[in-house]
């Protein structure tokens, strides 16, 4: 069984207090090494992700589903060249996916599974939002299912302060309404990712948050 190894997390470890460019390059083999664990581990998962999921094929490129490790550092007071995290956006079309997707966090920490769309395109958004004013039960129901709520955090930082144009400020779904991503998460202890069985802390919320993803899909008319 692929897993995260320990010494994937201790590289990420040891590159957050040596995020420079002499102690990468000194220590690239140990980057390789890791990036190769998250390549392998990530294409077990999208194979259990196609059995579950009929918008995910086992031909997806792992490549073009794992972000880069430099930093683009152009705009931000931080400098420190590389993350400190793995990360990977998992769809048809990778990462850039203008669309529901699943995305997985390798963090000393703080890992996590996401699954839904953050920040949708200025259409996809008034659509998401339609479909919950026009299904607004389904969407209460679908959030209050058992394993939804066992396994699923609904992401709801990202929001408008006044409910958006069009919708009363006392709409009985004004607080979903005002989402500017659709997103649900779970976190994921390192024990958890090192462990020989750690899709069985993965899966229940992939099946829990399913029908959550599905009706973004029916939002955007992806049949």
């Amino acid at each position: 069984m692929v897993t995260i190894h320990p010494s994937t997390f201790i590289f990420l470890s040891d590159l957050k207090t040596n995020n420079n460019r002499d102690w990468f390059l000194e220590n690239k083999s140990l980057y390789d090494a890791a990036h190769q664990n998250v390549k392998d581990f990530i294409t077990t998962f999208i194979q259990h992700l196609a059995k579950v999921d009929r918008y995910i094929t086992e031909e997806i490129s792992v490549s073009k589903c794992l972000f880069r490790i430099y930093r683009d550092t152009r705009f931000s007071k931080d400098k420190t060249p590389y993350k400190n995290w793995f990360g990977a956006g998992i769809s048809v079309a990778g990462r850039k996916l203008n669309g529901p997707e699943y995305y997985l966090h390798i963090e000393p920490g703080n890992s996590f599974i996401a699954g839904g769309y953050w920040r949708p395109e200025k259409d996809h958004l008034a659509a998401i939002r339609q479909e919950i004013d026009y299904n607004g039960t389904e969407f209460r129901r679908i959030i209050s299912t058992p394993d939804f709520i066992t396994y699923c955090t609904l992401n709801d930082d990202d929001k408008l302060k006044k409910a958006p144009v069009g919708y009363a400020p006392d709409h009985p779904e004004i607080e979903f309404l005002k989402l500017k991503s659709f997103t649900v998460s779970k976190a994921l202890k390192d024990n958890e990712l090192t462990d020989k069985q750690c899709f069985t802390y993965i899966m229940p919320f992939i099946e829990a948050m399913y029908d959550f993803k599905l009706f973004l899909h029916q939002a955007l008319d992806q049949e």
